[in-house]
């Protein structure tokens, strides 16, 4: 995968406060973000001029302003795809009541896209734009499950499956044969593979000549109890977004 430094190095200023979560002197959000100091002053410097960063304390400590969550909310807001297709999300999590994923094959793993929370205190939480392996998460079962035969076949035979969780299946036999039963069932499960204690139920959505895929998660105590009725309730929202698709 190929990088554009400097965008590379100022998405990593912004991913290093989200990991402190207080203001940084230049030198420690320098550490923080792995770029070189002299490096980092010219970004922030660039961040300040632009409205993104401010000094706290008398030009010490820098943090960022709204600016970036106020343009992040707009174009989010504005997203014809997901603006059609939240409210099949969230009559799914009202649903069931546990958190709700669409996610996409983005590669060797797997994008989220939209996460609407479970309405219980205790749930699955995961956020929109993180990254997940395509053979312990539930959606990326999914994509594998929906590969042809000898696709997945030179898939398998080219990739490592590393052991996440220690339930993840990380033998190619077994991940065969977990995938041609979630096959013949019409979705896909984990249970604690990507996750410990935590179950997610997948199934294949058909949008725009793309496989997108759709998910129910939450810990595994709640699920097992109710795994047949969310496996209904998200077949029928498969099919409910489909149909409003076509």
């Amino acid at each position: 995968m190929s990088h554009v430094r400097t965008a590379d190095r100022t998405l990593g200023i912004f991913e290093a406060f989200e990991s402190t979560c207080r203001p940084m002197s230049l030198s420690e959000l320098a550490e923080q973000a792995e770029v070189p100091v002299s490096s980092c002053h010219g970004l922030v410097q660039t961040l300040l001029d632009r409205g993104y960063l401010y000094w706290v304390s008398r030009r010490k400590d820098i943090y960022p302003t709204r600016r970036l969550l106020d343009v992040a909310q707009t174009i989010v807001s504005h997203d014809p795809f997901l603006e059609r297709i939240e409210p099949f999300l969230e009559q799914l999590r009202d649903g069931t009541e546990e958190t709700v994923i669409l996610g996409k094959r983005q590669g060797d793993s797997v994008l989220y896209l939209e996460v609407v929370p479970g309405l219980h205190t205790v749930r699955y939480t995961a956020n929109a734009g993180e990254y997940k392996p395509l053979h312990s998460s539930s959606i990326g079962k999914l994509m594998l499950g929906s590969m042809k035969k000898a696709e997945l076949d030179r898939w398998l035979a080219s990739h490592e499956l590393p052991a996440i969780t220690s339930n993840t299946i990380n033998d190619i036999e077994k991940l065969r044969a977990d995938l041609e039963e979630s096959r013949r069932r019409g979705y896909f499960m984990t249970q604690g593979e990507n996750v410990a204690d935590v179950t997610a139920l997948a199934a294949p959505v058909q949008v725009n000549d793309e496989v997108l895929g759709l998910a129910v998660a939450g810990p595994t105590h709640r699920m097992a109890v109710r795994s047949e009725e969310h496996a209904r309730r998200l077949l029928e929202a498969r099919q409910a977004i489909e149909e409003a698709f076509q």
